[in-house]
């Protein structure tokens, strides 16, 4: 193992001391086999809350409310849990935000209930980018089959994302809707949201943000950027578990002229009345198809307390301090070994995760979590670090990154790699 520096010690030791949220850590379940979790940008730490809610709930409220609990909360849990997100971490009003389904679903939805928009008859071109999740643009590839529409790709830089002169250069009278992702997924990109929601409605476009690496770290305000439309997953930032449901948005101004396509009982105007034929309900209960997942909507409420009590912009201070700390350290003791920075430095235009490139990461991965560091891989050859401010701590981050310095030594001699420019 490669010796370490006292200074990068000490320096880390002194961040901890000064950082106002460093309490927060004390909320979420440590395990002691984990000496540095770098993946908080793919699945948040369990808060002690969402254990002992989750532990309460079956004996409780499963067990002794029963059928009773959708009367009494289960019913409206999609609807009031949303507006709770869209307060806390979406810059959203009442009655805009709802949870349910996959994002994959979520997104689905609302593309095909833009599409179908009356606000946006006659044109058939979907703005999106190359670097964009697959599931987005996956999905969007479906979406534009199934509705005669065509793509209109941009292609942001590695390192970086979309621009609003990149959206200018491809909108015209034919652009229905551009989809973006508000972090880029590889590079932490931010975009800048409210230019490009204009620049897309000065074109009668309509636009939708995917906003999975942006809830719960940074400020959102889908309200005041003129959002028509947003998802995101509730499994990263907002720490609600494996598989635990998204969330979507809608303006207030375009619920009743979207029809979204995956008519469910739970989205007609009397669920309980068991009609003949489907009448969609006034608000945006609308979006919500299927019998929603309540048990996936537990542990998320604690996150949002957390998040609600220590204030966005000091979740976003604390983030951006991460991740400075983390290119300190990367310009230290990997750049030497020849890996390449691949996120903005640009405190403004970075979100919570820092990628870096190198093509022996794939190898140094299994090395890494064997030792209880666990960043995230992405092919082709990047490791992304990602730092979730209430539960990652600065000594945490320098364990991280000096782990990943000695597993690239490590497996330097079999590769021939490492070293390389």
């Amino acid at each position: 193992m490669t010796a370490h520096d006292p200074s990068h010690r000490d320096r880390a030791a002194a961040l901890d001391a000064a950082d106002p949220l460093a309490g927060f850590r004390a909320a979420f379940v440590q395990s002691e086999d984990v000496t540095a979790y770098l993946d908080g940008n793919s699945l948040g730490r369990p808060t002690r809350a969402s254990a002992e809610r989750l532990a309460h709930f079956v004996p409780e409220m499963w067990g002794s409310r029963l059928i009773r609990g959708w009367d009494e909360e289960w019913y409206d849990l999609p609807l009031t849990l949303g507006d709770r997100i869209g307060a806390v971490a979406l810059g959203a009003g009442a009655g805009q935000t709802f949870v349910g389904d996959s994002t994959t679903v979520v997104l689905y939805k609302l593309v095909r209930a833009a599409l179908s928009s009356p606000r946006v008859a006659g044109r058939d071109e979907i703005v999106l980018d190359s670097g964009n999740f697959p599931t987005d643009r996956f999905v969007l590839e479906g979406a534009a089959r199934e509705h005669g529409a065509s793509l209109r790709w941009i292609t942001p830089e590695p390192d970086g994302g979309v621009t609003p002169d990149q959206v200018s250069a491809v909108l015209g009278d034919r652009t229905a809707l551009v989809v973006l992702s508000h972090v880029a997924y590889r590079s932490g990109y931010v975009s800048d949201a409210a230019e490009i929601t204009r620049r897309a409605h000065e074109a009668g476009a309509l636009v939708l943000w995917d906003l999975c690496h942006s809830v719960g770290a940074l400020p959102v305000d889908l309200d005041g950027w003129g959002a028509d439309l947003a998802a995101g997953c509730t499994y990263k930032y907002l720490n609600g578990g494996p598989g635990s449901p998204a969330f979507g948005y809608v303006r207030a101004g375009l619920q009743g002229e979207l029809t979204q396509p995956v008519q469910g009982w739970m989205g007609s105007d009397a669920p309980f009345e068991m009609g003949p034929t489907y009448a969609p309900h006034a608000g945006v209960r609308r979006f919500l198809s299927g019998t929603p997942a309540i048990v996936g909507m537990l542990a998320m409420q604690d996150m949002l307390g957390l998040v609600e009590d220590a204030g966005i912009a000091a979740v976003r201070t604390k983030s951006v301090a991460l991740t400075r700390f983390a290119l300190e350290l990367v310009d230290d003791l990997l750049v030497p070994l020849g890996v390449r920075v691949a996120s903005p430095r640009d405190d403004d235009r970075r979100g919570s995760h820092v990628t870096v490139d190198h093509d022996a990461f794939a190898a140094t991965l299994p090395l890494l979590w064997a030792r209880g560091v666990i960043p995230d891989f992405r092919r082709p050859n990047g490791l992304r670090l990602g730092l979730s401010p209430l539960s990652t701590s600065f000594d945490e981050v320098r364990a991280g990154v000096e782990a990943v310095r000695d597993a690239l030594v490590e497996v330097g001699p079999a590769t021939g790699r490492v070293g390389e420019p």
